[in-house]
């Protein structure tokens, strides 16, 4: 999840990865490319995904990518990628973009979640865990919006109705996290 799939090449160069980095959609692509195409495309707007043409509102650079820092060439195509960030992550694009994004950023959470080497910082995790559990106890209580006991599957929709929600506030905490990481923070 962090690194590119192993013999896979750039969309857009159709050559090896060169500092690596994953578009909200879940596209990899060279750092050096995707920011081509921005510039190639309109300035004042996020770049779309040359694959599903979906608006990319947060590009996330592999660990390899940033362990290379030091090198001048590879500084600068991350300060392009922090910048794309700070003009376009923290754009609110409606829930139709929030429910696109959700499986990357939740697969990505889940991975940092179990990964003993990665650390999200306690009070995110802490907050976290608190909407799960008490979206947990909703789910599970008798108490409910619309009982099931009366309707039956159809009172089972405003228990999916609290998951979503709670999935969507976790997508969100995260992304801000992820931003933070990847220079979308001022």
């Amino acid at each position: 999840m962090d690194e590119p799939p192993e013999n896979d090449v750039c969309s857009i160069c159709h050559t090896n990865f060169h500092l690596p980095c994953q578009a909200n959609c879940s596209h990899w692509f060279c750092g050096s490319c995707i920011l081509q195409v921005w510039d190639y495309g309109a300035a004042l707007q996020p770049s779309k995904c040359p694959l599903c043409r979906r608006e990319i509102t947060l590009l996330v650079s592999s660990e390899d990518s940033s362990r290379r820092r030091h090198r001048d060439d590879v500084a600068e195509i991350l300060q392009r990628i922090e910048r794309y960030n700070r003009l376009y992550g923290e754009r609110s694009n409606g829930l139709f973009q929030r429910m696109q994004d959700l499986p990357f950023l939740l697969k990505r959470l889940l991975r940092d979640v179990m990964d003993p080497q990665r650390s999200l910082p306690h009070v995110i995790r802490a907050c976290l865990f608190g909407r799960m559990i008490v979206s947990a106890i909703y789910v599970i209580s008798p108490v409910d919006i619309i009982p099931e006991g009366l309707l039956g599957i159809i009172g089972f929709l405003d228990d999916l109705i609290i998951i979503f929600i709670c999935f969507l506030y976790v997508a969100a905490l995260y992304r801000a996290v992820l931003l933070s990481r990847h220079g979308g923070s001022r």
